[in-house]
């Protein structure tokens, strides 16, 4: 059986309801390991080996979090510094290469309604485009960019609505395994 990576960027997942919500929804699914790496690391100091072969175990990843400020969490930009750049600038041979190709899927929650994440919206921009430097990322090292996961109003569901948007993102994740499993020849 081929393994999907949830990595869960939340600064505090106790106190989410949305990002909480989410994962709860994929607890379960085949295949699918769930990681809160807030938890694990909660000074930000990230264990590299632990995590590059955390990764290197994967066929597949999932890097969940909430929008703050337009950019990721510290947790996440510290987990990429630690572990992207010891696979891709210090082993690349020995590790980053392993990546080639590996299923990336960004899986975000923002407090705000699709409306404001327009040209002309609030915010001024689209989040397919606040997503721009980890699709850079994900172009950098090899890995093979899905669409996003986007919940909007995350702090505004009612329980119904977050419901309803954690079958969504259940059924998206189980598409994307099944799309992204290697073909029998």
């Amino acid at each position: 059986m081929s393994k999907t990576l949830v990595l869960a960027f939340h600064p505090d997942i106790a106190r989410s309801r949305a990002n909480a919500g989410l994962l709860s929804a994929i607890h379960g699914i085949d295949g699918v390991e769930i990681v809160d790496v807030q938890r694990i690391y909660p000074g930000g100091d990230i264990d590299t080996d632990v995590e590059v072969n955390r990764l290197l175990a994967a066929d597949r990843l999932v890097l969940q979090y909430p929008m703050q400020w337009y950019a990721t969490p510290a947790i996440l930009q510290a987990w990429l510094d630690a572990v992207l750049t010891h696979m891709f600038y210090i082993s690349y041979e020995s590790e980053g290469r392993r990546l080639q190709g590996l299923p990336v899927m960004i899986s975000v929650t923002a407090g705000n309604t699709p409306e404001a994440y327009r040209k002309n919206g609030r915010n001024m921009f689209t989040m397919l485009e606040l997503l721009a430097p980890l699709r850079a990322m994900a172009h950098r090292c090899g890995l093979a960019w899905s669409s996003p996961f986007i919940v909007y109003r995350a702090n505004g569901l009612s329980p119904g609505e977050l419901k309803l948007e954690g079958s969504r993102y259940a059924q998206q994740l189980n598409n994307w395994i099944v799309a992204s499993e290697p073909q029998s020849v």
